[in-house]
């Protein structure tokens, strides 16, 4: 069994949002890397709690640049320095990019969390309304894009308790780069092989709640997924928000994702 897990994280967040996950899968006898977005601080194995950023940060040198061609290769590269291919944890853009490293060959396994879809799946109406102020504008292809305290709260983690998101907020949110978020938008560079009989076991994870990705967008990625021979499983939990990965409860849907694993992987 795969021993090693190598978290994703997704756009305007940082890598520390991983830190519960971290935890409960070390607790089960993981190695896990939580690797940054190039210009990011990756989160340390050895840290004792999520690094402190701040959205006011000014955002690395070259995020306007950033495309999915280069994050793509960005963690190709780091999982393929490994001994042996890992487990894949992605959520969102993460869990996008989970799915394209497995349709390459890259990973053992994957569970892709609340993940924006692959070209071909289109994101809900709501999901789409929600996200256009922040890049209605072709001036953000070029330039890091900030998202608000206010849109956080509503879009993002809108079922966490008030001070939860705050200290979510604080803590975890970044600027991100527009050119990814036009890229995933219209699917440059997203193309998944959804025939891929070859493709590790997926599975792909639904917040009810969640107003970034909609639960329909995921069922329809897992349809398309369905195509292939390879395992595709889906599961979608009640009442949480795209921030399930760290808002409370989080430690089923972590447990969950081990028991899969296991399934998948063999036992330890």
């Amino acid at each position: 069994m795969a021993r090693t897990v190598v978290f994703i994280h997704d756009a305007w967040l940082g890598p520390g949002v991983w830190h519960h996950f971290a935890g409960r899968f070390a607790a089960c006898g993981y190695t896990w890397l939580a690797p940054a977005w190039p210009g990011f601080e990756p989160l340390e194995e050895h840290a004792a709690r999520p690094p402190e950023t701040s959205p006011d940060k000014p955002p690395p040198a070259g995020l306007a640049k950033l495309g999915m061609d280069r994050l793509l290769a960005h963690y190709a590269f780091l999982v393929r320095t490994l001994a042996e291919p890992p487990l894949l944890i992605g959520h969102g853009v993460g869990g996008l990019l989970v799915q394209l490293l497995l349709d390459r060959g890259i990973g053992a396994a994957g569970v892709a969390i609340a993940p924006t879809p692959p070209s071909g799946v289109l994101p809900g109406w709501s999901a789409l309304r929600r996200a256009w102020p922040l890049w209605s504008s072709w001036a953000t292809w070029a330039r890091p894009v900030a998202i608000t305290r206010a849109r956080f709260d509503r879009d993002i983690a809108q079922t966490l308790p008030t001070d939860q998101r705050v200290q979510a907020f604080d803590a975890w949110v970044l600027a991100a780069s527009g050119r990814l978020l036009w890229q995933t938008a219209v699917g440059i560079g997203c193309k998944v092989d959804f025939d891929n009989d070859g493709r590790a076991a997926l599975l792909l994870v639904a917040g009810e709640q969640d107003r970034t990705v909609q639960v329909s967008t995921v069922a329809a990625t897992f349809r398309l997924h369905r195509r292939s021979v390879a395992v595709t499983d889906m599961h979608v939990y009640p009442g949480r928000s795209h921030l399930l990965i760290t808002e409370p409860g989080w430690e089923v849907i972590a447990d969950a994702c081990i028991d899969w694993a296991r399934e998948q992987l063999g036992g330890f």
